[in-house]
C-alpha cells in the first residue's frame, strides 16, 4: 500500500494534479504551495485557510516531510554545513555561504556519485541512489528554516548552487520539479541566474535541461584536452571535450546573454601550467565563457595538491590575457570540510562488490558530527 504523499517535492502542476485527485478546485494547490515554501510550514493543521475537513484528509494522505538534520557545523568564516539523513543508512551535505548581502546553498542531487572524478571526495564514497525531488527541494526548506528559526546574522539565500553530491544530469527527472520549485513565485520564486547547475558534462542532459528548465549552467572542465580529462573526470571517455563544448554552444542560444561557468580545478603540476592555460583558452574560442579557478581542497587520501599561489595567478593572467574572463574562488568552509570537492555524506553503496572495488567501509560508519 503506498505512503503518504510528500506535498514538499510537487511542482505547481503536480500540485494541482494532487488536488483533482481529491476531487479539489485547482486554487488549493496555490494555498498549499504558499504555505509549505513562503512559510516554510510542516502542518496541515497551521494551514488555517483551508476548511477543517480537508486539513484532517490532508493529514491521512499526505505530508510535509525534509531531510532531518543531524549534525550542523560552523566554520570560522561563516560557512554552515549541515548533514541531512535522507533515509535509514544515508545522509547528503548541504552547505549554507554568506558572502556579503548574498547567501548561497550549495545542494546535492544524489547520494554519493558515480562519476568517479579522482580528485572529488564525494566521488570516494560510492553511489546508493538518487534523491527525489522532495529531498533536493527539502534541502533548500530545511536550510531556511533552520536559518529563519535561529536568527543567524547572515543574509537570506538569494542563490541556489546544484554543486553538492552527485551528478544532477543523471536524475533529472527529480532535478526539473526541484529546479520548478526553486523558480516558481509560488515556490521559493528564484531568478534563473540565481540557480546554477553543475554538470562534469552529461551531454544529453545539457541538451534536455536546455529544453525543460534552463537555468545557469556550470561545467566542471579541469582539463583543455581529452589525455588528461580522461584521467581527471572519467565520463570525459563518452563525451568528449569537442562534443562537450558543442552542447554547451547549444545550451548558450538558450540564454543568449548569459554566459557558461567553466570550473577548473587547480591540481600542482598536473593542469596548471601556462601552456595548459593557453590550451584552455583556445578550446574555448567562440564559447561564451567564464572560468573559475578552483584551489583544490584535500580530502583523506587524495594524491593531489593545491597548486601554489603564485602558479595560479599565472594561469588566470594567460586566460586573462586571451580575453577569456576568469576569477579565482575564493575557499570557504575547508576547516568543516565543506569546500568544494571535500562533500562526503555518508553514504552506503549500493552492493559489497562495488564497495570493495572502491575499497570503501562496508558497514555503515558513524554520522560526523
Amino acid at each position: 500500500m503506498p505512503g503518504p504523499t510528500n506535498l514538499l517535492g510537487l511542482p505547481r502542476e503536480g500540485m494541482r494534479e494532487f488536488f483533482a485527485s481529491l476531487g479539489e478546485k485547482p486554487f488549493r494547490a496555490a494555498q498549499v504551495l504558499k504555505w509549505i515554501h513562503h512559510r516554510h510550514t510542516a502542518s496541515f493543521d497551521a494551514m488555517t485557510d483551508l476548511g477543517k475537513a480537508l486539513r484532517v484528509r490532508l493529514d491521512m494522505v499526505a505530508e510535509i516531510r525534509a531531510p532531518e538534520a543531524v549534525a550542523d557545523r560552523v566554520s570560522m568564516d561563516g560557512t554552515r554545513k549541515w548533514l541531512f539523513r535522507v533515509d535509514g543508512g544515508n545522509c547528503v551535505e548541504t552547505v549554507y555561504i554568506p558572502d556579503g548581502h548574498r547567501g548561497t546553498l550549495c545542494v546535492s542531487s544524489q547520494i554519493g556519485c558515480a562519476l568517479n572524478c579522482t580528485f572529488c571526495a564525494t566521488a570516494q564514497q560510492g553511489f546508493n541512489r538518487n534523491l527525489d525531488a522532495a529531498e533536493i527541494v527539502g534541502q533548500l526548506w530545511a536550510a531556511s528554516r533552520i536559518l529563519a528559526d535561529s536568527g543567524h546574522p547572515g543574509p537570506d539565500i538569494t542563490n541556489v548552487v546544484l554543486m553538492g553530491m552527485g551528478e544532477p544530469l543523471l536524475n533529472l527527472d527529480n532535478v526539473v520539479p526541484a529546479l520548478d520549485l526553486m523558480l516558481d513565485d509560488l515556490g521559493f520564486g528564484l531568478a534563473r541566474k540565481r540557480v546554477t547547475l553543475s554538470t562534469a558534462g552529461v551531454v544529453p542532459g545539457i541538451r534536455v535541461l536546455a529544453r525543460r528548465c534552463p537555468v545557469s549552467l556550470a561545467v566542471s572542465l579541469h582539463a583543455p584536452d581529452d589525455a588528461l580529462r580522461d584521467v581527471l573526470v572519467p565520463i570525459n571517455r563518452k563525451y568528449p571535450i569537442d562534443t562537450l563544448l558543442a552542447a554547451c554552444r547549444e545550451f548558450a542560444d538558450v540564454l543568449p546573454r548569459q554566459k557558461i561557468t567553466f570550473e577548473y580545478v587547480m591540481l600542482d603540476a598536473v593542469n596548471d601550467t601556462p601552456e595548459h592555460a593557453r590550451r584552455l583558452a583556445r578550446r574555448l574560442s567562440g564559447v561564451p565563457a567564464k572560468v573559475n579557478l578552483i584551489p583544490f581542497n584535500a580530502f583523506p587520501g587524495t594524491r593531489y595538491r593545491r597548486s601554489p599561489a603564485a602558479v595560479l595567478e599565472r594561469f588566470r593572467d594567460v586566460l586573462m590575457a586571451a580575453g577569456v574572463m576568469t576569477i579565482t574562488r575564493k575557499t570557504r568552509g575547508d576547516d568543516i570540510d565543506a569546500a568544494c570537492g571535500q562533500l562526503a555524506g555518508h553514504v552506503v553503496p549500493r552492493s559489497r562488490r562495488v564497495a570493495e572495488r572502491r575499497g570503501l567501509q562496508v558497514a555503515p560508519a558513524p554520522l560526523r558530527a
